[in-house]
Order: structure tokens, then C-alpha cells, then sequence
């Protein structure tokens, strides 16, 4: 048999290996996600925007080269970065007094249901209060809506170590959840 048989077009992993530039045009329909992964992160909406507007800063400050042609997980790798910058500046900074952060959750119709952002302000709250590898994996796949692929890289940890993290992660929020349920009674 002739190798020429054997052989496998590899055009499609090629062209995706290839660096292309982000470009900046397309990068306004990753706001949405990014606002909920940057709230589940920081636990407050208000540092959210924040924490979303200095990514975008970041990332159109100066062209950027995407190598596996993955916006969304590059997004989310500059926002952890971002956060964790901010944080560790916080930490050296004195202790901020925040305002009471009104939730504007609503349902399709427009109508504001208190007891739904109340919710929402509590499960974002509780992501942001687990540990950091817990956390990054949580946003990628829940809140993000990434694959486990997808989440693997953007973290920089292997498949089955996303999948063992977020499966604690989701046992740590629902104990926190039944804690807080029964302390209520």
C-alpha cells in the first residue's frame, strides 16, 4: 500500500494552530459573558463593570496575536489576570467602605423581581468567596458557558483536573447554600 493512503489533510489543524490577530470589532459580543464571569468573580456587580472596562482597556490597548484562535477563553485569561492585579493592589491599599449595591435583575419582560437578584447577588457572592482554582473553573464552565475543553485552557490546567474543581465547586456552593437555608430557620 502507498503512503500517500495514510495520509490525513491537516488544513483545518493547521489553519487554527496559525496566529491570527484579535480583532477588535468582534470583541463586543463577549460582553454579556464576561459581565457574569467578572461578577462571579469580584461578587458585586458594580466591581464587575469595573473589572470588565479595564479588560477591554487591556485588550485594545495594543494589537494582540491570538495563537488557538479562542477569544473568549483569551478574554478570560486577561480578566483573571486583571483581577488578580486589582486584588493584590487592594490588598495593599486601606480597606474601601462600600455603598449598598442595588441589584437591576429582571426577568424578560422587564419587570424587577427583588427576590431573583436577591439570589443572583447571593450565589455570585458565594463563587467569589471559594478558593481561586475553584472560582476560575466555576466562571469558565457555568457562568461563561465554556466547554471543559474550552475552560482546560483558559486556566491552564488539564480536562479531568477542570472537572474534579468544579465538581467540588458545585458541592462547596450547594453545602454553603443548605448552611445558609437551615441557619434562616
Amino acid at each position: 500500500m502507498s503512503a500517500a493512503l495514510y495520509r490525513i489533510p491537516v488544513t483545518d489543524a493547521r489553519e487554527s494552530a496559525l496566529p491570527r490577530l484579535l480583532d477588535p470589532e468582534d470583541l463586543g459580543r463577549h460582553v454579556d459573558r464576561l459581565f457574569r464571569a467578572a461578577w462571579a468573580l469580584c461578587g458585586h456587580s458594580h466591581d464587575a463593570e469595573d473589572l470588565v472596562q479595564e479588560t477591554y482597556a487591556r485588550v485594545l490597548a495594543r494589537p494582540r496575536l491570538l495563537r488557538r484562535g479562542d477569544e473568549i477563553g483569551y478574554l478570560l485569561k486577561v480578566l483573571r489576570n486583571v483581577h488578580v492585579s486589582r486584588h493584590r493592589a487592594a490588598s495593599v491599599r486601606p480597606q474601601e467602605v462600600t455603598l449598598e449595591d442595588r441589584a437591576e435583575v429582571g426577568d424578560a419582560r422587564g419587570r424587577w423581581e427583588p427576590e431573583a437578584a436577591l439570589e443572583v447577588r447571593t450565589l455570585f457572592a458565594a463563587i467569589a468567596d471559594l478558593p481561586p482554582d475553584f472560582r476560575d473553573v466555576i466562571v469558565a464552565i457555568d457562568v461563561l458557558g465554556l466547554s471543559y475543553a474550552e475552560a482546560a485552557k483558559a486556566v491552564g490546567a488539564k480536562e479531568s483536573t477542570v472537572t474534579t474543581r468544579l465538581h467540588r465547586a458545585r458541592t462547596r456552593l450547594a453545602e454553603g447554600a443548605d448552611r445558609a437555608e437551615a441557619s434562616s430557620r
